[in-house]
């Protein structure tokens, strides 16, 4: 499993929009299914959204549908979130299915705030 650096999080206002990245260290994406997960204080980590190679599957947490967006390229898998809200603080993750399941290794995450 290559290492995935997530990145594009901070401290915004409810009703703000941010864009999270993750990309490959050292390489292009590999062409698994890839996935953003969340995981706020106090709680599992939960599912948000996944994306086929070809852009072609794309899967979201139902409570999350019509605000955030899962989009990939060659250079990383993206999470376009909108409408943000407090509920939506979190560390969020990015990985990649195997044929066994999502990968074992988790990254740092890059933390989600929204202010109210």
């Amino acid at each position: 499993q290559v290492e995935l650096v997530e990145s594009g999080g901070g401290l915004v206002q409810v009703g703000d929009s941010l864009t999270l990245s993750c990309t490959a260290s050292g390489r292009t994406l590999s062409s698994n299914t890839m996935g953003w997960f969340r995981q706020a204080p106090g709680k599992e980590r939960e599912f948000v959204a996944a994306i086929n190679w070809s852009g072609s599957n794309i899967y979201y947490a139902d409570s999350l549908k019509g605000r955030f967006t899962i989009s990939r390229d060659n250079g990383g898998v993206y999470l376009r979130m909108i409408h943000l809200k407090p509920e939506d603080t979190a560390v969020y993750y990015c990985n990649e299915e195997f044929p066994t399941g999502w990968g074992a290794e988790w990254g740092q995450g890059t933390q989600v705030t929204v202010s109210s």
